[in-house]
C-alpha cells in the first residue's frame, strides 16, 4: 500500500512556473539525488553538455525554483541528540516578540505560522532534556508553550514530489 502511494500520487498538480519542462524536471530530479553534482556530470547523466545544464540550472534559480543547497548534519554528532516541537499561543499584542525571539535562538532551527489555537510551530534541539526549560522560559515571557518531544522520525526530511509535466510529455 506504502509504495503504491509513492508511485501512484494523490495528487495531481502542475508547476506555476514555465521553466519546469521535461528536461528541466529530469534536472531537479538529479540535483535532489545529489545536489553536490558537478555540472558535467549533471550533462552527462541527463545527455547534455556542461554549459547548456549550468544555464538551465541558473535559470532555474533566477525564477526562484531552486532556492539553495543545503548542507544537512547530524544534529547529535554536534551534541544536540534531543529534538522538540514547541507549539506556541503568544499573549495578546506578544505576536510579533514570539517570531523575533525565534530568530536570535541558534537552537531553534524551524518557526512557522500556524492556523489554529497556537499562532508557532517551532523546531528546537537542544543538548539534554533538562535544558529544555531555558528555551521554554524565554517564550512563556511572551505567551504560553506546548512542547513535543521527537521520538524518532520515520518520514525524515526528503525531497518535495516534483509536478507533473505542464507539457504533457514524458
Amino acid at each position: 500500500m506504502a509504495q503504491d502511494l509513492r508511485e501512484n500520487r494523490l495528487f495531481t498538480y502542475t508547476s506555476i512556473h514555465k521553466e519546469i519542462d521535461p528536461i528541466n524536471r529530469r534536472v531537479l530530479e538529479e540535483l535532489q539525488r545529489d545536489p553536490r553534482l558537478t555540472m558535467s556530470e549533471l550533462g552527462r547523466r541527463i545527455g547534455m553538455s556542461s554549459p547548456a545544464v549550468t544555464e538551465r540550472v541558473h535559470r532555474l534559480e533566477e525564477a526562484g525554483v531552486i532556492r539553495g543547497y543545503r548542507l544537512e548534519l547530524n544534529p547529535a554528532a554536534l551534541g544536540l541528540p534531543i529534538a522538540a516541537y514547541v507549539r506556541i499561543r503568544p499573549n495578546p499584542g506578544q505576536l510579533p516578540k514570539i517570531a523575533e525571539l525565534a530568530r536570535q535562538i541558534p537552537e531553534v532551527v524551524e518557526c512557522h505560522r500556524v492556523t489554529g489555537e497556537d499562532c508557532f510551530v517551532l523546531k528546537v534541539y537542544i543538548p539534554a532534556i533538562e535544558q529544555l526549560d531555558r528555551i521554554l522560559d524565554c517564550f512563556l515571557l511572551y505567551g504560553t508553550t506546548t512542547t513535543t518531544i521527537i521520538q524518532s522520525s520515520p518520514v525524515p526530511l526528503r525531497p518535495l514530489p516534483l509536478p507533473e509535466n505542464s507539457s504533457g510529455e514524458e
